[in-house]
């Protein structure tokens, strides 16, 4: 089995170490991925498996024939062929062998049957031919054609110039080329990054299929779990592998973290009592000794650090104002580009507090829809309207475009935040990937990633009530993806979006838009509940658009009925669950005050705060059996509604 192997392998940038006596070994039945914090070295250790980098120490064995190859996440630019041709070269390492096999071929012809090397070149000539017919070389067309038919490509588009595609689908060319290679490990750093739900579908379902072994470096959590059956992770240098899928690693890490933050806190108590101590006692000679021991613990002592991605940050929105119970209706929304139609006849109707989902394939309309609602773009037939009170923010890459300031970033964003959350500005940057020296430096500077990450900050502070989001997930880590997700969740306004993250998709919608060749069709349900009603509970392969009747009138009104159940429902529960926990801390409150010495030794006063912690201790049980019996009631009318 093919395989490589790190042993010991070290690397120090300044002071600073990114690998420490790292060892790992990945064969051809690998599925695994590399996570770890932005900044942990993954992009370096993933160079240095693949010969790219060389370490300061350490040893990388790699058996021989085995064939490992890696793609960045970004910077591949193709020139001078079509996609096609481009793809081709893929197999250029076939012509070496095949020329490799002829040599072997005309030595053949001129040794002599009793030669004692001869059957020293048969065995190679029939290695190299059966790597040949392993390969695909010669079926290869086939190979290309499906390869980028899953990756987006249309089949006009396979014979146009690289020259003509943008960056993020000269990475799919890229990608294209790594895969059709069928190395015997593969090494992707990012995969995910430009490719829409179809082509990312399809791309799980090649890795599964896939022969050789493979290491994953992804922001998608759903892709991930969908693909591995392991994870190393790097932190503070060191390499650890957990067996199971993603979200298991996550779930073991979390444990592990809660442990690490337990001592954490322990040991920074003791550093204070310690210091506290040292400064008390210092220049008293009766206590000299016990000072230098405390101090010789201290220098002693291996500190225990948390990163700062690590600490848990939330955000929360100013209050958004108020609105009516519609936010937005389109009637007969149209939009044209030359003879493409883009949207025809678009009616939709946004409610307060919905989360809405915008899908559709590549090109079917999505981005041009929130631009429209934006008002960013005004040339197009029919009307928006929107509702009482709305006031909404925008976000959609073109944002970072706009951010031209020489202010530093954190000058920035205080002059562009409500004063009651000055305060934590500093957490807030933190949380979207701008820590310690980063916070000074001038906005104008920052990369297109940093200042997406900025421009989505800067909007989600404003005192909005509708947001309309463009791909916000792009250049977040999970760690970011997370807080960006329980934000918009706890958020009370209104949420248009667009995103191929998918547990974006899946976690933040309520209700679903399908854009199909400038037709649209609403589902009542989040993304998961979309998938279920169009492809049988499990995604299609690159053929998305399926073939279906749209709902007809009656149907969408008990559709929208449903959908008004269960936010009341789901309304009366967050009310239910809020008098509890209400509850609860005044329950504690008075356990509090029966505990101290004034009351407990006072009988009349004890019986008295005794007999409220049983009646608030009753209200406690009370509301806990209302909210289980909103519950069962819920499932019963939601099972009702499906049958």
């Amino acid at each position: 089995m093919a395989f490589v192997q790190l042993s010991n392998v070290s690397v120090t940038f300044g002071d600073r170490d990114i690998l420490k006596n790292v060892c790992v070994h990945l064969s051809s039945a690998t599925h695994a991925a590399l996570a770890g914090i932005n900044g942990s070295g993954k992009s370096t250790f993933m160079k240095i498996i693949a010969g790219i980098l060389i370490p300061d120490s350490g040893e990388r064995s790699v058996q021989k024939a085995c064939r490992i190859v890696y793609l960045p996440q970004s910077g591949i630019v193709h020139k001078g062929r079509t996609v096609y041709e481009e793809s081709e070269q893929a197999f250029a390492y076939i012509f070496t062998l095949i020329d490799q096999m002829e040599e072997l071929g005309r030595t053949l012809e001129k040794a002599q049957q009793s030669d004692s090397q001869t059957v020293g070149l048969l065995e190679r000539y029939q290695t190299k031919h059966e790597a040949i017919e392993h390969s695909g070389f010669y079926h290869r067309e086939q190979h290309i054609y499906t390869v980028l038919a899953g990756l987006g490509f249309t089949e006009s588009a396979m014979n146009r110039p690289v020259e003509e595609f943008s960056g993020g689908w000269q990475m799919r060319i890229a990608l294209a080329k790594v895969l059709l290679e069928q190395p015997d490990i593969l090494l992707l750093d990012e995969p995910t990054n430009y490719l829409d739900v179809e082509a990312r579908v399809w791309l799980e379902s090649y890795l599964e299929n896939f022969d050789g072994g493979y290491l994953l470096i992804s922001h998608d959590r759903y892709f991930l779990d969908r693909t591995v059956d392991e994870v190393y992770e790097l932190f503070q240098g060191s390499l650890k592998r957990y067996a199971g899928n993603y979200s298991s690693y996550e779930d073991k890490r979390q444990q592990e973290l809660e442990i690490l933050l337990k001592k954490y806190t322990e040991q920074q108590e003791e550093i204070v009592k310690s210091e506290e101590l040292i400064q008390r006692f210092r220049y008293k000679a009766s206590k000299a000794s016990m000072v230098q021991e405390r101090i010789k613990k201290l220098e002693k002592m291996e500190r225990i650090e948390i990163p700062e991605s690590f600490k848990k940050i939330t955000i929360r929105f100013p209050e958004p104002p108020h609105t009516g119970r519609m936010v937005l209706r389109t009637t007969a929304l149209k939009k044209h580009y030359g003879i493409y139609q883009a949207l025809s006849a678009l009616d939709i109707e946004v409610e307060a507090g919905e989360k809405l989902l915008v899908v559709g394939k590549n090109g079917a309309g999505k981005s041009t829809l929130l631009r429209i609602l934006a008002g960013v773009d005004v040339d197009y037939e029919g009307t928006v309207q929107y509702g009482t009170g709305v006031t909404f923010g925008y976000f959609s890459q073109e944002s970072a475009e706009l951010l031209t300031a020489h202010q530093s970033i954190i000058e920035f964003l205080e002059s562009e935040t409500p004063t009651s959350l000055i305060p934590r500005i500093r957490d807030m940057l933190g949380a979207f990937l701008f820590r310690g020296d980063d916070v000074y430096k001038p906005v104008c500077v920052l990369s297109g990633g940093e200042k997406s990450r900025l421009a989505l900050l800067k909007m989600l502070l404003k005192p909005i009530n509708l947001l309309i989001l463009d791909e916000p997930t792009n250049h977040l880590d999970l760690h970011t993806k997370d807080v960006l997700l329980d934000t918009l969740k706890a958020y009370n306004g209104t949420v248009i979006f667009v995103s191929h993250d998918r547990w974006l998709m899946e976690s933040l919608s309520t209700k679903t838009l399908e854009l199909i060749n400038g037709q649209s069709t609403v589902f009542y349900g989040n993304y998961a509940y979309y998938i279920e009603k169009v492809a049988g509970a499990s995604l299609p392969s690159v053929q998305f658009a399926v073939e279906k009747n749209k709902m007809d009138k009656k149907n969408r009104e008990v559709l929208k009925q449903r959908q008004t159940v269960v936010r009341r429902f789901e309304r009366q529960e967050a009310e239910l669950l809020a008098w509890i926990e209400h509850l609860e801390q005044q329950k504690k409150r008075h356990e509090t005050l029966l505990a101290q010495p004034e009351c407990y030794s006072d009988e009349h006063k004890a019986q008295k705060i005794q007999k409220n912690i049983e009646e608030l201790t009753t209200q406690i049980e009370q509301n806990i059996q209302k909210w289980e019996l909103k519950m069962v009631e819920k499932e019963q009318v939601l099972s009702a509604a499906e049958h």
